[in-house]
């Protein structure tokens, strides 16, 4: 239908490796002295340390509701097991909705636990108890089910199994 096109082709024999990087190779205006690299660091260092977060709302996770209602959860403890429900894994998730209501799904260590009762009752009333909090709920969910693994590193350690 027209033209024909040709490809040409070229024979190579060899082909040169490239020039590996080397440090040695790096060019530098002057040698950085031991001092000059140690408060470049130290520099870097404090301001990372002073970097303020992003600004995050109050319920949400890292807010400051949130964060004293997971605070106030610290310090509801297991009768059995001296480590606190949260680290202990019993707490699957914090909700703060945009009226400061609250919604603590939360789970037991088994359903036949001693305080299945009186658990959910004490966690709702230490989550309502929470300055800024309008009101409190706990959900107790048995899915999925608690297991050794949902603990915290913080209570392995007390608990000897680290």
């Amino acid at each position: 239908m027209g033209q024909e096109r040709k490809i040409e082709v070229e024979e190579v024999l060899a082909v040169s490796p490239s020039k590996r990087a080397r440090v040695e190779d790096a060019v530098e205006d002057a040698p950085e002295t031991m001092g000059e690299k140690l408060e470049r660091k130290r520099d870097y260092l404090e301001g990372f340390l002073q970097k303020k977060p992003e600004k995050v709302a109050a319920g949400d996770p890292g807010g400051e509701l949130h964060d004293a209602i997971i605070d106030a959860l610290k310090e509801i403890y297991d009768p059995e097991i001296p480590v606190n429900i949260y680290d202990l894994g019993l707490i699957y998730g914090v909700e703060v909705d945009a009226e400061s209501d609250v919604i603590v799904s939360m789970t037991l260590t088994t359903p036949n636990c001693p305080v299945a009762e009186s658990m959910p009752a004490e966690v709702e009333l230490r989550a309502g108890s929470v300055p800024g909090v309008r009101d409190a709920e706990v959900v107790l969910v048995w899915d999925p089910p608690w297991d050794p693994n949902k603990m915290s590193d913080e209570a392995r350690l007390e608990l000897g199994m680290l």
